[in-house]
């Protein structure tokens, strides 16, 4: 059976050792939900009314337990209002991974609906910005922002 990308991300969560993410549902990233509810416990999603406290929520997580606090928000304005979560990571040395949903890439560079370039909202405030290009990179792309998320001085990644 092949995996979808949602899947593929949430197995390699596991794989990592999470076991805990915050969000806000978003339609950007449908198929993550779908694949966290099918972890039956394994990987709780703690739903939150706004990006910005589950982002603080990520951070507080990464500080207390010193394992990345993982953050989902959608797209845009989830994007943004999660950022203030991301710069106070940044200045708290808290491990941090946020993922954030995308336009389709047949639509980016189009100014489609809530697009937004993140290596321009985030590079100066995330330790690195990295965007998906094929579903066959999570597992690669994820292990690196764990790694940077905890090396050196612990801070933020945005995926």
């Amino acid at each position: 059976m092949q995996r979808n990308g949602g899947q593929i991300l949430v197995q390699s969560l596991l794989g990592l050792g999470a076991t805990k993410a915050f969000g806000v549902p978003g339609e950007s990233y449908l198929a993550v939900l779908d694949a966290l509810h099918d972890t039956r416990g394994r990987l709780d999603y703690v739903l939150c009314r706004q990006e910005g406290g589950a982002a603080f929520m990520a951070a507080a997580w990464g500080k207390l337990t010193g394992s990345p606090g993982i953050c989902m928000v959608t797209r845009g304005p989830g994007a943004t209002n999660a950022s203030i979560g991301v710069h106070t990571a940044m200045q708290d040395s808290a491990p941090m991974i946020l993922f954030v949903g995308q336009v389709g890439t047949d639509m980016k560079g189009r100014e489609a609906f809530q697009e937004l370039d993140y290596r321009a909202v985030f590079g100066t405030m995330a330790k690195w910005v990295v965007e998906v290009d094929r579903v066959e990179r999570i597992p690669e792309l994820l292990s690196r922002a764990w790694t940077v998320a905890l090396s050196g001085r612990p801070g933020p990644v945005v995926m």
